[in-house]
């Protein structure tokens, strides 16, 4: 009896863990699914930009770039680009500049930070300016001035409301007092275009920083931004040590901007065409505005 109990019983099934192979891990596509980052839920990635990349548990706004944000705001065939081809030199001979350009025109197939073309909303024309923080953090430098300055001079000669996303982190640091005089020029052409009438229209998306923020991007006839978008000039910490005192937790986003008058209005992009098509519409001859 005792002996019994010492005999292993052969019968029983041994467990194992299977491993898979490297050919079943790499049959697997990249990118199928996407966490979150703020409620930390997992989603498919198709079902993620259907939702035009607003997370479909929470409301989160992921980031877009330039041409997926131009897809979903124009209506579809009607961009035309302009100046597509106007690429940045090293007028200051910043060490690496061009060949850290040259990388973020392989990785992100564009020639500058910002894209800017005509299109038609609803088919109203306009012109639009898209920004695109994968191409140099989104960062403005003399091409990127230069092309939003001659995106609203087209406006201006079209006489059609101009239109910006922005998504920057300030201006290029590379090109150093030549980046900050694209905030005097792009500001000079929109109010010239200002007092021809003209319509201008921000939307700012996270973030929107540095000289971007405290130029064209605030320089609207309406202000608008993305919901939880970090908007503002100087780094949170800089003004912390400066003024010695803590900063509301929510400084510097969407919210608290509206909270104390420096936006119109937070607009989610599941909503964003119909509320700018219904102002668009109210600047047409006999509009009428319906919020």
């Amino acid at each position: 009896m005792l002996k019994e109990l010492f005999i292993k019983n052969n019968t029983k099934k041994k467990k194992y863990a299977t491993i898979p192979s490297e050919m079943v891990k790499s049959e697997v596509p990249e990118g199928i699914m996407t966490k979150c980052p703020s409620c930390k839920k997992i989603m498919y990635t198709k079902e993620l930009n259907k939702n035009l990349k607003v997370c479909i548990h929470c409301g989160y706004h992921h980031s877009m770039n330039s041409f997926e944000r131009i897809d979903s705001f124009l209506d579809a065939g009607s961009f035309e680009e302009l100046n597509e081809n106007m690429i940045s030199g090293n007028p200051l001979n910043f060490p690496d500049y061009l060949e850290k350009i040259e990388k973020d025109r392989q990785k992100t197939k564009l020639n500058e930070a910002v894209v800017t073309g005509t299109g038609t909303v609803n088919g109203i024309k306009i012109v639009l300016a898209v920004m695109d923080s994968t191409f140099r953090m989104g960062s403005m430098g003399s091409v990127v001035g230069e092309k939003i300055t001659r995106a609203i001079e087209k406006a201006d000669d079209l006489s059609v409301p101009f239109i910006i996303f922005t998504a920057s982190g300030g201006a290029r640091m590379q090109e150093g007092a030549l980046s900050l005089m694209q905030m005097a020029k792009t500001s000079v052409a929109l109010k010239k275009f200002s007092n021809h009438g003209g319509l201008i229209i921000s939307i700012m998306t996270h973030p929107t920083t540095g000289g971007v923020s405290a130029s064209f991007a605030s320089l609207g006839d309406f202000n608008f931004a993305e919901p939880e978008a970090l908007i503002g000039f100087a780094g949170r910490r800089v003004i912390e040590q400066s003024i010695r005192e803590e900063l509301p937790e929510d400084f510097q986003t969407s919210e608290f901007l509206l909270k104390h008058g420096q936006l119109d209005a937070i607009i989610s992009r599941l909503d964003l065409v119909g509320k700018i098509t219904n102002i668009l519409e109210i600047h047409q001859p006999g509009g009428e505005i319906e919020w």
